[in-house]
């Protein structure tokens, strides 16, 4: 009798811990209207920023190994509300960007300042920096490219 009242409470305890994951389908219309169909990625809104760049490729040309390359992609907001980048990274630490803190107005300009540390590197390089915003898309891909060569 004292087990099937211990396994009663044990049932009753295990099935007020769970949680309730079902969506209504108010929920369900909001959360595939946000997201692209299948991929969980974020959608943009009609009036979101737009983010264009210059030139999304930069070849440094052929360096010494050491060097340091400093430059920045120029870009616009082309979009009809305020850019807001919220991260920049690079594929490797020796690639360091800087990004505008304050929005970027609709037809304003900005800049994503790259250094990239050639220490001990060689060869052909290719580095991608990722910037994530608001805009639409969220994510834009740069390149800085060029062949770093050993020191004579």
């Amino acid at each position: 009798m004292k087990q099937i009242l211990l396994l009663a409470i044990a049932a009753m305890t295990f099935a007020s811990c769970q949680q309730n994951t079902a969506k209504t389908p108010a929920e369900s219309t909001a959360a595939t209207s946000t997201t692209a169909e299948g991929t969980g990625t974020p959608v943009a809104a009609a009036d979101a920023a737009v983010m264009t760049f210059d030139n999304g490729i930069y070849n440094f040309g052929k360096i010494t190994t050491g060097e340091k390359v400093h430059y920045s992609y120029k870009f616009k907001n082309t979009g009809k509300s305020p850019l807001i980048i919220s991260n920049a990274t690079a594929t490797c630490g020796c690639t360091i960007p800087e990004v505008p803190k304050e929005p970027i107005q609709p037809g304003a300009e900005g800049e994503i300042k790259v250094v990239f540390d050639s220490m001990g590197k060689f060869g052909m390089q290719d580095k991608v920096i990722t910037v994530t915003s608001n805009a639409n898309p969220s994510v834009a891909e740069l390149h800085l490219t060029g062949e770093i060569q050993e020191a004579k």
